[in-house]
């Protein structure tokens, strides 16, 4: 097992490095050009990929095996993740479930045409919270046991 990071926006970097240095897993942070992460932990990886739409989600795709678990606010990346029996973590702190993940694009696509229609409303989202964090370190353990 090991964890691969969607790492360009993600909110829960450190919490990841602490949980993966606490049970010995090995970590991908995967980001491109325009970010710089650096980890000193011999068991976090920083994979730096060319910029581009989807770049760093191949990467992360193209590394993920059954048994590991992925931290991504991506659904489309969670669903090809879930395609290979691994776990997709949304950074909030929620399992993507093959049950969940179709409802969930099927809202993006959704939201996607109401606002090239402008029929949407403002993007406004809302200013992450310590409970948000807890949150997401509480799943993370389960998963990791």
């Amino acid at each position: 097992m090991k964890i691969l990071v969607d790492a360009d926006a993600c909110p829960v970097k450190e919490i990841i490095v602490e949980a993966a240095e606490k049970h010995e897993i090995e970590v991908y942070m995967v980001t491109d050009h325009s970010h710089i992460l650096y980890y000193p932990q011999e068991n976090v990886h920083v994979v730096t990929v060319d910029q581009g739409a989807d770049s760093a989600d191949l990467a992360i795709a193209n590394r993920t095996e059954a048994g590991d678990i992925c931290v991504t606010a991506d659904y489309g990346l969670a669903t090809l993740i879930l395609a290979k029996k691994a776990m997709a973590l949304h950074p909030n702190g929620f399992f993507y479930t093959a049950e969940t993940i179709e409802r969930m694009l099927f809202e993006r696509h959704l939201s996607r045409e109401m606002r090239r229609q402008k029929k949407g409303r403002s993007g406004h989202i809302r200013k992450r919270k310590k409970e948000d964090d807890l949150s997401f370190s509480t799943t993370l353990e389960k998963a990791l046991k």
